[in-house]
């Protein structure tokens, strides 16, 4: 239900696409297995994947990656052999497998072309930070599934009841429930609409008068604390302000792609 803060709502990763770009493939031989060549390049590729996963870079760990190559190549031989390689379902994943690199190879290369300028990035930051606002608010909530019952935990409350007792006993808010409810800090651009408004609305050490109603179903919300939000500067998220830009490009490039593919 919740989105996370500012920093982290920018952090989306390339969408998927490989950070590594592809590479023209190595004419250089890393291993020879029964007259059959391994590139140096595959074992590349492969201390580059490890990298991206935060493993260092160095003899041993491109020993055993090597090591690893040499018996994949004697299994798949191994397969070849015995005709494996003729299933339907085996001729498929390699179908598949074939197509996710063609796909990361042209994600690598849209990434490649198709930079953001500077004027672009900090236009998407200022929007950012209108959009974040300049408060964040400390509140917790109850979730149920249906307006009775939030009106009836609403009553309970004004009465004195124990908010996170009652949370913790009765909200359908499995990451939420344990904690009293608690969201912590955040933005009300880090919630669902109907939600963020009644949040905004509210004073501290308040509940909403009305049960709020969204996809999630019936909350009942107090307002703990607020405090003006904490922007980091744009030299710190330009990084990932691009990588936003370049999702919602991509996105749309894509949508053309297959506005203009005839499908049957």
């Amino acid at each position: 239900m919740r989105l996370t803060k500012f920093s982290q709502f920018l952090i989306i990763g390339y969408f998927g696409l490989v950070a590594m770009a592809v590479q023209a493939q190595s004419s250089a031989t890393m291993a020879t297995v029964n007259g059959v060549a391994i590139p140096q390049s595959r074992l590349d590729l492969m201390v580059k994947a490890s990298a991206m996963q935060g493993q260092e870079d160095g003899p041993e760990l491109r020993k055993a990656l090597r090591e690893n190559l040499i018996t994949e190549e004697i299994l798949a031989q191994e397969a070849v052999r015995k005709g494996l390689d003729k299933k339907s379902d085996v001729m498929a994943q390699v179908e598949i497998a074939k197509q996710a690199a063609l796909i990361r190879a042209f994600q690598a290369d849209y990434i490649e072309n198709n930079k953001v300028g500077e004027d672009t990035l900090k236009r998407e930051y200022d929007m950012l930070k209108v959009q974040m606002g300049d408060k964040e608010y400390k509140a917790r909530h109850i979730l149920v599934e249906n307006e009775s019952e939030a009106r009836d935990i609403i009553a309970n409350l004004r009465k004195g009841g124990d908010f996170a007792k009652i949370a913790a006993e009765r909200s359908i808010d499995e990451g939420s429930k344990m904690s009293g409810g608690d969201l912590n800090w955040s933005p009300s651009a880090a919630y669902v609409r109907p939600f963020a408004e009644a949040l905004t609305r509210l004073e501290k050490g308040k509940l909403t008068d009305e049960p709020v109603h969204t996809a999630f179903g019936w909350h009942v919300i107090e307002l703990i604390d607020t405090r003006p939000m904490d922007v980091p500067p744009f030299n710190e998220v330009k990084q990932n302000i691009e990588q936003r830009v370049l999702q919602r490009e991509f996105a749309a490039y894509v949508q053309e792609l297959r506005s203009k593919a005839r499908v049957e």
